[in-house]
């Protein structure tokens, strides 16, 4: 096929193309190779789904088995929650298995299957889906505004007001009472003395960031306290923080009015961002494009146009597949 008589395929098509790809990988019989041969003969569509599917499958192999584990191991701890442990059977994905189960997942089923989110939405009392920023009023009229998926569970009892971050970000605005304000992220806490702040997860650990007033931080149990107060930011992970940061925190929080601003950050770090805001999946699949910095401000509302802005300056590539993955190479 020249470039001339080049087709596009359809989201339908792509999704028959995988799952071709993942029975060609599990030794089809005689009968599946001779339907396959037909299938891929009857339009020229489908023999460009076909050839960008294997490209993906070459591209994906090593993130696609790490997100298969990720997620099946999730999967495991929802039905352990629910009960039913005996199922470890989810555990035993390997080989091509995982890595076509992780990549029809992806395309396939999209945003409905995602089993990370299921585990940390379990027990949780408010939940922000993926784009959407939402602000809730607590028991004792505290506010939180939950970034873009994100999750927090609640509990007012024992004489302390205590919130564990379980995904994401939120920002707190809490009112006086008397009683302590304590924020669990990781194995850490953020324990209020009067502010406006926001606690954010991050892949090892959190990190606190204060508008106004003071904030005691501590990395894990039982460790010492560090005071923060407006303009101050502190990371910590595993039970070890951080020096405090001065930073400007207007602009760190103004993913509140729908802006991320980044000053020398890693794309890796922009796309992790982006990755809330967007419905499917976003793979960064090239580590020296990773380690790339970049700085300016970008609208959270439309991942794809900042990507596509980013793609301008760094000059990577981009495949999409269904509407659901973006790859970047």
């Amino acid at each position: 096929m020249n470039h001339a008589e080049r087709v596009t395929p359809t989201p339908a098509q792509e999704q028959a193309a995988f799952a071709w790809l993942s029975l060609l990988h599990d030794q089809p019989s005689t009968g599946d190779q001779l339907t396959f041969s037909h299938w891929l003969q009857a339009d020229p569509a489908h023999a460009e789904a076909y050839a960008q599917a294997q490209v993906v499958w070459e591209l994906s192999e090593v993130p696609a088995r790490t997100l298969a584990d990720e997620e099946a191991f999730a999967l495991q701890g929802y039905l352990n929650a629910m009960d039913r442990s005996k199922r470890s059977s989810v555990r035993r994905w390997s080989g091509a298995l995982a890595m076509a189960a992780c990549l029809l997942l992806m395309v396939g089923v999209g945003a409905g299957w995602q089993p990370l989110r299921w585990a940390d939405d379990l027990g949780a009392d408010y939940v922000s889906a993926p784009g959407q920023i939402r602000t809730v009023t607590l028991a004792d009229q505290s506010q939180v505004t939950l970034d873009a998926d994100s999750a927090i569970a609640v509990d007012f009892s024992h004489g302390e007001r205590h919130v564990e971050l379980r995904r994401g970000a939120g920002f707190f605005s809490v009112t006086h009472t008397g009683e302590p304000f304590v924020v669990e992220a990781e194995k850490g806490q953020a324990r209020v003395l009067g502010t406006q702040f926001e606690v954010r997860l991050q892949p090892h650990g959190a990190q606190v960031t204060v508008l106004s007033g003071r904030v005691g931080v501590t990395a894990e149990r039982g460790a010492e306290q560090q005071i923060l107060t407006a303009g101050q930011q502190v990371a910590y992970a595993d039970g070890s923080a951080e020096k405090l940061q001065a930073v400007d925190s207007e602009a760190q929080l103004a993913w509140r009015q729908g802006w991320l601003n980044y000053y020398k950050a890693s794309l890796a770090e922009v796309v992790q961002d982006l990755r809330r805001y967007y419905p499917g999946r976003i793979l960064l699949l090239n580590d020296e494009l990773a380690a790339r910095r970049v700085s300016g401000s970008f609208p959270s509302k439309d991942p794809q146009a900042v990507l596509s802005s980013l793609q301008g300056v760094l000059g990577f590539e981009q495949h999409h597949l269904l509407g659901q993955m973006i790859i970047l190479r």
